[in-house]
Order: C-alpha cells, then structure tokens, then sequence
C-alpha cells in the first residue's frame, strides 16, 4: 500500500511518518520565570529554611529544588515557599539545559536599577511562527502530584472546549503487566463531568486547583540556541492584552509576527507593566489591586508597516513602480518609497513630418503610452485595492476544490483579518493557491490541516 504525495507550498513532498502526524510544536530548551517564589510566613519562622533559602537562591538554584531541600530538612512543612509578583523576570541556571546561556541572558540584558543587584526588567524577543496560537498556547489545566491531571482542549470546529485527561494503560491479557504504549500516553475525555470544561461547575476550578496556565514561546536576539525557550504565566491580563498586540502587528505586516518586525531588526520586548486588574473577592465583591504584568511591547512606527516597499517581499512592487517611471506614469513614486515626485503628465509631441518623407513601407513609431493606460498597468501590475484580486484569488481556490468561505477561514488564520487589505497578504494568499495550481489534494490536505490538525 502506497502513500499520495502531499505538496507543501508548492514545492517539498511529504509523505506520512511514523512520528509524523502530531501537531507541529516548537521545541523549547530554556525557562524564563515571571516571577519569584518567598518562603511562607510559617516556614519563615524555622532558621534552617531561611538559610536553605538564602544559600539556594545564591547558589541559582531552581525554585522547586530549593522547596524539595526545605521540605526534605523540615518534613512539617510541605510547601515552605509561595508566588510573589515582582517588576523583574528571574533566570536562573537550572532552568536551562547549559547553564552559561542563562549567564548570557543577564549579561546582555540585565539591569542594575539601584540595588547592586542586575536583573532581568526587559528583554528582546523574536517569535519563531505567524499564528500567536502556536507562540503563546495556552489551556485551563489541573496538575497532580507528577503531571497533568486535567486540561482542556477545543474541538475542531473551535465551538466545544472539552476536560480531558490520560487514559488508563491498558494491561495485558494476563494482567500482570501494563501494555507498551507507542507515542506517549493516550488522551481522553473526563468521565465524572461528560467531558465538557465548565469552570463555574468543575469543583477542581473552585477550589484553586485547575488555572489558566500559558506561555510565551521566542527566541532572544543574540542568544545562540537551536531551541527556543519559554516564558510561563497565568495572567489572563497579560495574554489577553497579548492577543491584541499579535493580531494588530500582523494586521498590519500581512498576518507576519514572526521575524523582526522590520529592516532595522525591531524585536518584540517583554517587560514588567504595575497594573490595577480586577479582581473577585471570597465575598463576590469586585476589587482592584496592583500587579506586575508582563508586557508585549512592539517600539516601533506602526504606521511604516502599511508600507507596501520595505524589505524583500516588495521586490515586485518595486519593478512595477520602475517600469511605470520608465514609461512616464504619472505620479510616480519614487524608488526609495520616501519622495514623490511628478513626472510630465502629457510627452512632449515629436515633430510633424511630412507625409512624404516617410519611405513607403516602413511602419509609424507606436505612439507612447497615455498616462491613464500606464497607471492603469502600474495598478494592475501593483495588484492595489481592487476587489477583483480577491475575487479572483477565491475562484482560483475554488477551482482547486477549496471553497470561498473554507479559504477566508483559512486564509484569516494564516496572514491574518487584514490580509485582503494589505498588498503583501493579498501576495502571499496568491503565490500560495497558484502554487499548487497542478496539485488540488495538496492544496486541500494543506487547508485541512492547517484548519483542523493545528487548529
């Protein structure tokens, strides 16, 4: 039994793999903390835990092996340390795979705001996918004592969120040994609430024990690593004011958040914001109070990302202002993208000559192009505002079998809501459904997976 090719952008075939049918994840080697953990007032009062303290955070040692070491010397207390928020990240050696490339991090980034002490208040990022979903997943999940107990997960149609959790190994026929299981223990909907995630009616949620829990996936400029490494929260306020900041830029760069964010090599930042959030008392009462929230921060001139002409994916663009220069098109922009100047609306006309003195035979010069048909060229060429674009870039997808509505869908999740409206996502929906003009299953089995496998 043989497997169909399946064409990726155009160009590579894949075939299915064993290890190959998973959601696409990006690998991660590196943790940096959002916070800091203290001892608890209780566990504050025991000399030996203060200095187990003190010598563990000295040491950079991981907050959970300086709680291990106090537990272990004190056995009474079984969590001697608590989360307090600060204005600073913590990264700490143990927290990565090589300890020197949490030392780089402080070295290239940290602060000494007066203290003595460098810290980490802000630092660059460069996120390595487009879709914020695949750079900041995020669930409700209730950890047990070793791993995930609960968590949730959405349906393919995104309408459903539903409790999952492991299933149980299976044994074998004699009953003595469990099954070897291939590929990691093996998911299923929660019994004792009919698998749906309700967090007003999921006992776990209102005891404190299932909490949104999410994280920033990127890579740090300057930091040689082939892994990316990864910032945990589980503030709704933070990734939600997140969310908004991703789709903006990439509404603006053609549905793009990875890479730099322009010529000059702008990252993304992550810092500390002091916030008054909202907040439910046991009483139900509403209340603000102030928190130290991370912060996406994009310091850039938003506005220059509506720019057709910066960086590669403008080349064409580029050609066609060139060529309608060269013919005389008026109002022409300038090659650089910064002046505008006027070319002459109307070419000089070339002397008349007599009819006579043109050898018989030989054909008249084309008269020059007028200006309303050279801008009109440039505009077509420049593939503008026009709704016919988008009209006929739906008709080519139809035509490969992907209806108008899948594609916006599809179209929407890959460039982003602004990509009929901004030239550069108007270009890349184009180069990709021309792409597979010779091979309609890949184009489907690509708008499939995208929509369903890494929704």
């Amino acid at each position: 039994m043989t497997h169909p090719l399946a064409k990726v952008d155009g160009a590579r075939a894949m075939i299915p793999t064993v290890l190959g049918q998973s959601a696409q994840r990006i690998p991660t080697g590196g943790k940096i903390r959002a916070g800091i953990k203290v001892l608890t007032k209780k566990a504050a009062e025991h000399q030996k835990a203060r200095e187990l303290y003190e010598r563990g955070v000295e040491a950079g040692h991981s907050f959970e092996r300086i709680e291990t070491e106090i537990s272990q010397a004190i056995p009474e207390l079984k969590t001697p340390l608590v989360p307090k928020n600060a204005p600073y990240f913590t990264v700490r050696g143990e927290d990565f795979p090589n300890p020197e490339i949490a030392r780089q991090i402080l070295e290239a980034n940290g602060e000494d705001r007066g203290d003595g002490v460098v810290r980490l208040y802000r630092f660059p990022v460069v996120f390595p996918a487009d879709a914020w979903q695949t750079v900041m997943p995020h669930e409700l999940v209730c950890w047990g004592s070793n791993e995930k107990k609960f968590w949730s997960e959405y349906s393919e149609d995104g309408r459903t969120r539903y409790c999952k959790c492991y299933a149980p190994v299976p044994r074998a026929s004699s009953g003595q040994r469990a099954i070897r299981i291939f590929g990691g223990r093996k998911a299923t909907l929660r019994d004792d609430n009919s698998g749906l995630c309700d967090p007003e009616a999921c006992p776990e949620y209102q005891d404190r024990r299932c909490n949104l829990s999410g994280r920033f996936i990127f890579f740090v400029p300057g930091i040689k690593s082939i892994n990316a490494f990864e910032l945990i929260t589980h503030s709704f306020y933070a990734m939600n004011a997140a969310i908004q900041r991703f789709q903006t830029i990439g509404f603006m760069r053609g549905g793009r958040i990875s890479g730099f964010l322009d010529g000059q090599r702008t990252p993304f930042y992550l810092a500390k914001k002091l916030m008054e959030v909202p907040h439910i008392d046991e009483q139900g009462r509403a209340v603000r109070v102030k928190q130290w929230i991370i912060d996406l921060e994009a310091p850039i001139d938003v506005t220059a990302l509506l720019r057709p002409d910066e960086g590669v994916e403008a080349l064409s663009d580029r050609a066609n202002e060139a060529v309608a220069v060269l013919e005389g098109c008026a109002g022409a922009r300038h090659l650089e993208g910064t002046e505008v100047f006027d070319m002459p609306t109307k070419p000089a006309a070339p002397p008349a000559q007599p009819v006579a003195d043109k050898p018989e035979g030989v054909p008249r010069p084309a008269a020059p192009p007028s200006p309303a048909a050279a801008e009109k060229r440039s505009d077509v060429g420049r593939g503008a505002t026009s709704d016919d674009e988008v009209g006929a870039i739906y008709a080519e997808a139809a035509n490969l079998g992907v209806p108008e509505p899948a594609f916006e869908k599809y179209a929407e999740k890959r460039w982003g809501r602004g990509w009929k409206l901004n030239a550069s996502g108007r270009k890349r929906a184009r180069d990709e459904v021309r792409g597979f003009a010779q091979d309609a299953p890949g184009f489907k089995a690509k708008v499939d997976a995208e929509m369903n496998v890494f929704s």
